[in-house]
């Protein structure tokens, strides 16, 4: 697979709503000052409707998206009538958002009482909330072509196209495979690789690159040191796996890990 026109028009339109959400999302964090119990509502009532704004706005570039990419498949296409009630908000992980954004301020209550000094609080309560409202937008997408894939049948599985600012190993190694459409796309939190229906007169199998993935392989031994195709010394098979997280569905990681993010991986790319 390869990023066509439309995957870079489709990709660079969705960069810039992550931007745009992400920026003021950041403000309203920073502006507050203070980061007491008291500022959760303040944050809350700025950032909410930035975020399911952005949430609405991934979803409807993905339901174009899709609706065009089955057009160049089928010839005549089909028309997408997308609830955006189940792809984005409360729907993504069942949870109420403002729950949800509450965890960012927890964060820093956390480290403060566990005797971190302010800035390393803060800092840490930063990047919580920067992966919660990246997981949420990449929710918004993986929930949309679920939804929108079942209305085309000509599409048979879903591909990882690798378009973010990061490439981290669970993502690469995930590229080099193929899912079935009826899966929700495994992602870990803060993922943002393009999720992209495809249709095929044959089951490829499950690896569809197996020259990426042994160049992922390789890579993996230079980190680790270490090789075992056997699964003694180092186990492949957990290297990439879908975890059930109980909130955002399957989650990439390695097996013992507790769903963390692409800046836990120190691989190349």
């Amino acid at each position: 697979m390869s990023l066509t026109r439309l995957d870079r028009q489709y990709g660079s339109a969705i960069r810039g709503v992550w931007a745009s959400t992400l920026g003021r999302t950041s403000r309203a964090w920073a502006d507050l000052g203070s980061w007491r119990e008291g500022d959760v509502r303040r944050f809350q009532r700025t950032a909410l409707p930035a975020l399911l704004a952005g949430q609405r706005r991934v979803a409807s570039l993905t339901a174009s998206y899709l609706e065009q990419l089955y057009k160049e498949v089928d010839g005549n296409g089909t028309r997408v009538d997308l609830d955006f009630g189940t792809v984005t908000g409360r729907a993504l992980r069942d949870v109420d958002p403002e729950e949800i954004y509450q965890r960012p301020f927890k964060e820093v209550w956390t480290a403060l009482g566990n005797d971190v000094s302010f800035d390393e609080a803060l800092t840490r309560g930063t990047r919580r909330l920067e992966t919660i409202a990246k997981t949420d937008l990449q929710l918004a997408r993986t929930h949309t072509v679920r939804e929108v894939g079942d209305d085309m049948p000509r599409f048979s599985y879903t591909v990882r196209e690798l378009q973010g600012e990061y490439d981290c190993a669970l993502c690469m190694i995930a590229s080099t495979q193929r899912y079935h459409k009826r899966d929700l796309a495994p992602i870990h939190p803060g993922c943002d690789c393009l999720v992209k229906l495809v249709t095929a007169d044959e089951d490829p199998g499950q690896v569809i690159d197996e020259e990426r993935l042994e160049r992922i392989h390789e890579l993996v031994e230079e980190a680790l040191g270490k090789s075992d195709r056997g699964g003694r010394a180092v186990d492949y098979r957990k290297i990439i796996i879908a975890n059930e997280h109980g909130e955002i569905g399957p989650v990439l990681g390695f097996a013992g890990q507790r769903f963390t993010g692409p800046d836990d991986i120190n691989l190349p790319t």
